[in-house]
């Protein structure tokens, strides 16, 4: 088994080998992977943070030792906590990193980073509201998870992953953590609500505010009404997307 290391901001991963793949995640700066197969031009890998597997151009990741690899495991995640930030590289030039990214490795990349960091298993469900309200105005993109281009359930991981929770990358995988709730006015904020298509596959998700607000990607991150239908969209007084089950993961 090989293992690597992103040493870029943000680098996208593929649901195939192409650069005309669909974009379906990104790695951010410092998240480290295992390498389950290696092509000429591209390697497939499972992000150790979720499992989430895909491919990476081989470009842009280097790889690391099997002891960085279970080092970094054990580590306790040192993240950086402003939107943007800048870690100087090994040339001293600067490269702008997204909030989230990991920093427990940036010594051995030969990199420096000066801002600021939090711990990820320090837990802060309290928080949860004031970090989602960062990223309003986000614009949603397919696999994002920026400030610069992010989707529903990139918004919830990277959220919660900022509070010291773990939760899964899709929406779907999302929705088989924590415990049901019957109720809307059951629901405190920082729990998820989970809504379906026409089919009844979970396709979106958001987090619960108080007053029966939610917060979501749908265009970008935005606030809006919620009730026992789904989510209500004043703007196009009409509901986008139908409820399917509130959880409290936490």
């Amino acid at each position: 088994m090989q293992y690597g290391i992103c040493h870029l901001s943000i680098v996208p991963l593929r649901a195939a080998a192409s650069h005309e793949s669909e974009m379906t995640s990104q790695l951010l700066y410092g998240e480290h992977f295992k390498i389950l197969e290696d092509r000429v031009h591209w390697s497939r890998i499972r992000n150790s943070f979720d499992g989430f597997e895909a491919w990476i151009d081989k470009k842009q990741y280097k790889k690391i030792e099997e002891a960085d690899y279970y080092s970094l495991d054990e580590d306790d995640l040192q993240l950086s906590s402003d939107l943007i930030e800048y870690i100087t590289d090994e040339s001293g030039l600067l490269m702008p990193v997204a909030i989230g990214s990991v920093l427990n490795f940036t010594e051995n990349l030969g990199h420096r980073f000066e801002g600021e960091k939090i711990r990820h298993r320090v837990s802060r469900k309290e928080n949860l509201i004031n970090t989602a309200a960062l990223f309003l105005n986000s614009p949603h993109i397919w696999g994002g998870k920026s400030p610069f281009g992010i989707d529903n359930s990139g918004f919830t991981q990277i959220v919660y992953k900022l509070n010291g929770f773990k939760i899964q990358r899709n929406a779907a995988e999302q929705a088989k953590q924590g415990e049901a709730l019957s109720f809307i006015e059951e629901s405190e904020p920082g729990d998820l609500a989970f809504f379906d298509d026409n089919d009844g596959v979970i396709d979106h998700v958001g987090i619960m505010m108080k007053d029966n607000y939610i917060i979501h990607v749908d265009g970008k991150v935005r606030v809006d009404r919620i009730d026992h239908s789904g989510i209500f969209n004043s703007e196009l007084r009409k509901h986008t997307h139908k409820l399917r089950v509130i959880k409290k993961i936490i």
